[in-house]
């Protein structure tokens, strides 16, 4: 069977008894009552039996386009797919979006930093479902704000409305299809599907069973301030790192720093015991003399940039910093999209700068002003005068999440935290504060209950390009165990999928030290504090 999708194919005889009702659910109505936030209900706008090769076998499915309307006539609708299996497994997966989102996630593909050698949860016989969060994304796909021009669809990415109005349609739907519904739900997503999983676990307690959060953003205002604190310096005269420089500064903290843990392996372990000072490649007399070093400017933008970014004044979410990005601990900023770009910020925003300052962009745009023509430099996040009353607003929808998950474990839920310590997009740092935050509010033993945080040596934002390590864990399979069987993780091993070696998988704040022998075995280290 070829890779490629055959329409229009009745399920076969050996899986007729277990199939979902496709062409039933075909045009069918979405009642508003079954979804608990306000919305105007929903319709299918088509159902089709469709055969696809996910995880090297032919996955035989109904897969189902719907849309939800919303209140305001003015708001786009939440457009959502969903995968039913003709073999069902009785179980449920939500994925979570990216950026600001906009698009439908990949309904057949793995949870991130799932392994690539396993089945993916559509292939494993879950329903799988996603949605474009309550918007459609323009040619810039996942960096385009313009829907934040609209109140409802500005609470359905920001605040997570959209989450529980997509998961209880298609909740609904399955119903329908199969005549039950799932026996467990599941959610799995990063970057912004991460901040989505720790906004469902903590708004919806009892509507996921089991919930993998990768590199979340979960402090999506905080970070949005950063990042536009961090455009103002790098936009000006002479003080961007540009690609040499940014070459530069990684494999000098690469020299100062790999080997620390005991092995000296391109990936930086110990990430708190990489002190590296930027002004040891300073230029003679502070001036730009080329790749060879920095100048004051640009190691002025380096600090700011690996340092935490303090606001002098109060917001409504009660967020005060952002701890900075970790590169000086081994992310590479060279990562063209996701790291520092190409050249500097500007107004207009240039599409080879780094993504954080075209995500300020946007938001400064679409969010705070509502005005396409206002330039992303003229708001100062240290000094937003006038501006203040509405960032203060803003982090009341964008930073919703607290570190009180105590509902979510009652309700029996788990919680798997994943992040990569050399990410360049989403800072490590800043989930470590969310861990502490929740083991100061729910307690250390209680948290151990339902929660693990797993930091990731090497690993970056979603194994994007060619990461130090990128990281492969059967997270799926082991929240299964601990949801269905009671079982939490015990000694996970990730694995680097390009090269296939292995590590510990430490909880945080333990780390990988290699002891002796193979390398690539993770028999050969020990997480060490």
């Amino acid at each position: 069977m070829s890779a490629a999708v055959l329409l229009g194919r009745a399920p076969s005889s050996a899986a007729a008894g277990t199939a979902p009702r496709c062409s039933e659910s075909a045009g069918r109505d979405i009642p508003a009552s079954a979804i608990s936030l306000p919305t105007k209900g929903g319709r299918v706008e088509s159902a089709t039996f469709v055969t696809q090769v996910v995880s090297g076998a032919a996955i035989e499915y109904c897969r189902i386009a719907a849309a939800l309307f919303p209140m305001d006539p003015s708001a786009p609708r939440i457009k959502l797919r969903i995968g039913m299996p003709v073999t069902w497994n009785r179980k449920a997966m939500m994925f979570g979006g990216g950026g600001y989102n906009g698009t439908i996630p990949d309904i057949t593909l793995n949870v991130p930093f799932g392994r690539s050698d396993q089945p993916t949860p559509l292939a494993r016989g879950y329903v799988t479902f996603a949605s474009d969060s309550g918007h459609q994304a323009g040619p810039a796909g996942s960096l385009d704000g313009s829907f934040g021009m609209n109140d409802e669809a500005l609470r359905n990415f920001a605040a997570g409305d959209a989450l529980k109005k997509t998961r209880d349609a298609a909740v609904f739907l399955i119903r329908h299809a199969y005549g039950t519904g799932p026996g467990r739900v599941y959610f799995a997503g990063g970057s912004t599907g991460g901040r989505e999983a720790l906004v469902v676990a903590q708004r919806w307690p009892d509507a996921f069973d089991g919930v993998i959060a990768a590199y979340p953003a979960w402090n999506n205002m905080a970070e949005v301030l950063y990042l536009g604190y961090l455009t103002q310096v790098m936009s000006r005269p002479g003080a961007f790192p540009g690609p040499d420089e940014q070459t530069l500064l990684y494999d000098s903290v690469m020299k100062a720093c790999d080997g620390r843990d005991g092995l000296k392996d391109k990936v930086i372990s110990n990430v708190d015991g990489c002190n590296f000072d930027p002004r040891t490649l300073r230029c003679t007399n502070g001036v730009d003399a080329g790749p060879t070093c920095l100048s004051d400017l640009q190691i002025a933008s380096v600090i700011a940039a690996s340092n935490p970014f303090s606001w002098p004044y109060r917001i409504a979410s009660g967020e005060r910093s952002y701890p900075g990005f970790p590169f000086l601990s081994g992310a590479d900023m060279r990562t063209p999209i996701l790291g520092f770009g190409t050249s500097a910020p500007a107004d207009p925003m240039p599409a080879t700068s780094g993504y954080g300052p075209r995500y300020w962009d946007q938001w400064v745009k679409y969010f705070l002003t509502r005005d396409p023509d206002y330039s992303p430099l003229s708001v100062d996040p240290r000094r937003p005068g006038s501006r203040l009353p509405r960032i203060s607003y803003l982090s009341t929808i964008q930073d919703r999440n607290n570190s009180d998950l105590r509902p979510f474990a009652r309700s029996g839920g788990k919680l798997l935290l994943l992040h990569g310590a050399a990410d360049e997009l989403v800072s490590h740092r800043s989930t470590n504060d969310y861990y502490r935050r929740v083991r100061n509010t729910v307690g250390p033993e209680q948290t151990r209950e339902f929660l693990r945080y797993y930091l990731i040596p090497g690993s970056n934002h979603a194994n994007f390009g060619t990461p130090a390590f990128a990281a492969n864990w059967d997270s799926l399979s082991a929240l299964e165990r601990w949801v269905e069987k009671g079982r939490p993780p015990i000694d996970p091993v990730v694995t680097d999928g390009r090269s296939g070696r292995a590590r510990p998988l430490c909880e945080y704040p333990r780390w990988p030290k290699y002891r002796s022998g193979d390398p690539d075995s993770a028999r050969s280290f020990v997480c060490s504090r």
